[in-house]
């Protein structure tokens, strides 16, 4: 059963004032983690959807084995690029059976954990599986191709999660306790280096 990843990297880091994806953790830019864990998987294709900051960081990024797609209207909200990174993602592979939702900085996202949501998938035929942290559940998150057409149709700024409340029925979480650790500001990036 084949599957994409599709990295949702195209916002503007308003409350940073800076491409958080360009950030550095241990050596590596918060959008490298994000690739680094992705290509350790047998998913393809992957996809790393920008918009704000696209030149910047496509010339400093490293991921060969990547699909960089700017999307224009990202102004728009995650919904668009959800939308459009599925969109080049089916035109890339027109037959993938899932597409699993990352973003760029969750910076303990490891190749397991999008492993785990396909494998959970697989044994639990649940055909949406997401993250859970901090009690709430979130990306990385797996949606079945049944769920393809309302994707991209989505709109606004809420991404995906109308979608987890209509289909209670048929999601299932599984545990990503770090997951809560993102960058959003300039104390969030402080206190992961100071906490390292």
């Amino acid at each position: 059963m084949s599957s994409a990843i599709i990295i949702l990297a195209a916002g503007n880091s308003s409350r940073l004032g800076k491409p958080k994806q360009l950030l550095t953790y241990q050596g590596q830019t918060l959008i490298d983690i994000t690739i680094a864990a992705s290509v350790k998987t047998e998913f393809h294709p992957i996809v790393v959807v920008l918009g704000a900051y696209a030149e910047e960081i496509k010339q400093r990024s490293a991921g060969a084995e990547v699909f960089y797609a700017v999307n224009e209207r990202w102004e728009n909200g995650m919904s668009s690029s959800i939308s459009f990174g599925l969109q080049t993602a089916l035109a890339i592979e027109p037959k993938i059976e899932n597409a699993i939702f990352t973003v760029a900085d969750q910076v303990h996202i490891k190749a397991e954990i999008f492993e785990q949501l396909n494998s959970v998938h697989q044994s639990t035929l649940k055909n949406i599986v997401t993250c859970a942290y901090a009690e709430t559940t979130g990306t990385p998150a797996l949606f079945n191709k049944k769920y393809f057409k309302e994707l991209l149709n989505l709109t606004g700024e809420t991404g995906a999660k109308n979608l987890l409340k209509t289909h209670g029925d048929d999601t299932v979480n599984i545990p990503f306790e770090l997951g809560k650790i993102d960058i959003d500001t300039e104390a969030d990036y402080n206190n992961l280096i100071n906490n390292k």
